[in-house]
């Protein structure tokens, strides 16, 4: 008989509240339970129908589902519960995998039919809900995260190209793991197994077409009023709990929309902010905090110390069970856990830039079509700054960086751009990087064929509109979703985020390149929408991005680690992974404190922390969890 309990308490940290299991002949389904919607015992999984013959499990929320229950009501069901599993559950007993075109929400969810001895899984619109899978001719096993999956002793074997593809973007996307036998669920799709046959299918693809969004009939006025109707409405059905709920607020414009609607919908909203009292720069507190006085809400500030981002280094390290680099996942686990001291739900403002446009390599792309002048003088100062290493933490620092980006995209064509404005290293450099013998191993074919799907919308005739769209399939679900699922869930806490509503998501493709980016004036529509209704100092000051200091850990917190111990020759030598000169180099530079891009070592440190714990047996902080 199958025994789930040590794969369900991998998962102890994202379900705090219960724990559940069923066994038959066929299935064993695991559960473990974060309670925001009928958090009696009634809403308690696995879930059965009460003919017993269905059986689920469900990560996430459905939204709608007070609607949806109207309707099955109407139709005669009866309910047990006044959970949305239980909604999901019926609506998918009367209609199958049609039942998901009604959903609005995150999840990712499996329904055993004990009767047809079936199995089906799906996956959310935009992979806000994570699921990874493996199968071999005996078994298929599935969860919400990986380390949950190797407690079944899968075999562990290294995807080269996986490997390839981090240390160009800090990440593993698409259907890649970085193991070769485990898969993710891509977005909007579906498994159903059934005589030990899998099928995977796509449900869900974004209405899309550049030439009728350029062509969009809708004055500007009515772009807004619309924008601001289904905002509205994404946000209010995201407030519905049975528990404590609340908002990340940063202090810009994405996370302060949600506030603002929100305010209309709930009196003294609690709102969240952490500031940087080490880094002045990038601490947007004060912005934060005219916000919260301007909607009334129940604001927390939580200021943070570079020890502080440091004392978290490990606790992520630890808890990420595939390599994933962006250090902005240091902030985030701090805020989730300070925010789940006070609430269960937290609202977000993720998602805007992406759709509407709200980044400088958004802007810096369009410069670079319409040949700017811009452009000209980051090519004519090029040559000059090229070896300089940029860095967000100081004004000349980030010009630099800026400069030097757009000057090296200048010269490449508009899908290997992309590609690159996405990562932190070239695919040249990468491959610097690696020992030889790995290199040969490595089938960059297959990295090309992976990295297709990402790039299918990018050409001379491409526009803005194609890049966003890129974003929609590649930063999204594999860095934006997945940053925030592991950080929040980590500590029990769910963030949702009304901006990736499918309507939402689907209106905003739907509207011309101009709406969204116009001279330099980025994420134009969400600006303007909602100008009238915040405060106008959030106008008037320039949007930063935030390195976390690493460069000072490396020289003294962390020195010894990298040095004696993730970057020591011994262990550059048993991988085989890394080229031996390129790591002595990487190490003398940090021994001699000289500029050197920080998120490339991160990228190594994350790296090699992982492969100690995960391949090298090093597994007693997994076994905490």
């Amino acid at each position: 008989m199958i025994n789930t309990g040590k794969a369900t308490d991998k998962l102890s940290l994202r379900g705090p509240d219960s724990r559940g299991s069923f066994v038959d002949d066929f299935v064993a389904l695991g559960h473990r339970r974060l309670s925001i919607i009928d958090t009696s015992s009634n809403g308690r999984q696995p879930f059965h129908d009460p003919t017993e013959r269905y059986v689920m499990v469900f990560n996430g929320e459905i939204f709608n589902y007070k609607d949806l229950k109207k309707e099955l009501l109407d139709k005669g069901i009866t309910f047990t519960s006044d959970s949305d599993t239980e909604v999901l559950l019926h609506l998918y007993i009367l209609e199958g995998e049609k039942c998901l075109n009604k959903l609005v929400g995150f999840f990712a969810f499996s329904i055993y039919d004990k009767q047809e001895k079936s199995l089906f899984i799906a996956r959310d619109r935009f992979g806000v809900k994570p699921l990874v899978y493996y199968y071999d001719e005996d078994k298929f096993v599935f969860s919400s995260e990986l380390k949950s999956l190797l407690a079944y002793n899968i075999p562990r074997k290294l995807d080269n190209v996986a490997v390839y593809t981090y240390l160009q973007l800090r990440y593993i996307p698409g259907e890649a793991t970085i193991f070769q036998d485990i898969h993710k669920l891509l977005p909007g799709h579906w498994i159903k197994i059934k005589d030990k046959k899998v099928t995977i299918q796509q449900w869900y693809q974004l209405p899309y077409s550049p030439a009728t969004a350029e062509k969009n009939t809708l004055s500007y006025e009515e772009q807004q009023k619309k924008l601001e109707e289904i905002l509205e409405d994404a946000v209010k059905l995201r407030l519905i709990a049975d528990v404590p709920l609340g908002a990340f607020l940063s202090g810009g414009i994405d996370s302060s929309v949600i506030v603002a609607l929100a305010s209309r919908h709930t009196d003294h909203l609690k709102t969240f902010s952490i500031g940087f009292h080490d880094e002045p720069m990038f601490d947007e507190t004060r912005y934060a905090g005219i916000v919260a006085d301007h909607f009334k809400t129940d604001h927390t500030v939580f200021s943070l110390t570079t020890k502080d981002l440091l004392d978290h280094v490990f606790p992520v390290l630890d808890y990420l069970d595939e390599p994933f680099a962006d250090s902005a996942a240091l902030p985030l686990h701090i805020l989730s856990q300070q925010t789940a001291q006070k609430v269960k739900v937290a609202l977000s403002g993720d998602g805007a830039d992406e759709l509407f446009g709200g980044y400088n390599k958004h802007l810096a792309e369009l410069m670079i079509r319409e040949n700017r002048w811009q452009v000209g003088v980051a090519g004519m100062i090029h040559p000059f700054i090229k070896n300089m290493k940029g860095s967000r933490n100081s004004k000349s620092g980030d010009l630099i960086r800026k400069l030097n980006r757009l000057a090296d995209g200048k010269s490449l064509g508009a899908a290997s751009r992309y590609w690159q404005w996405c990562g932190v290293s070239s695919e040249k450099a990468v491959r610097g990087m690696l020992n030889q013998t790995f290199l040969d191993q490595t089938d960059v074919t297959i990295f090309q064929k992976r990295q297709a799907p990402f790039l299918q919308y990018l050409n001379k005739k491409s526009n803005i509109n194609d890049v966003l769209r890129s974003d929609l399939d590649l930063l999204i679900p594999n860095q934006m979703m997945y940053k925030a699922d592991m950080m929040s869930m980590a500590n029990g806490l769910e963030v949702r985020v009304p901006f990736l509503d499918h309507r939402v998501a689907e209106y905003a493709f739907s509207l011309p390149t101009e709406s969204k980016i116009k001279g330099n004036f980025k994420k134009r529509l969400v600006q303007d929408t909602f100008r009238n209704i915040l405060p106008e100092e959030l106008y008037q000051r320039p949007k930063h991005g935030f390195d976390v200091p690493m460069m000072k850990w490396f020289g003294k917190e962390l020195f010894s680690l990298i040095h004696h111990d993730l970057l020591s020759d011994r262990l550059i030598e048993e991988q085989g992974i890394f080229d031996p000169q390129y790591i002595r180099s990487v190490k003398e530079q940090l021994k001699n404190g000289q500029a050197i891009d920080q998120e490339q070592v991160w990228t190594l440190i994350v790296f090699q922390y992982w492969w100690k714990k995960y391949l090298q047996g090093h597994d007693s902080s997994l076994d905490r969890q």
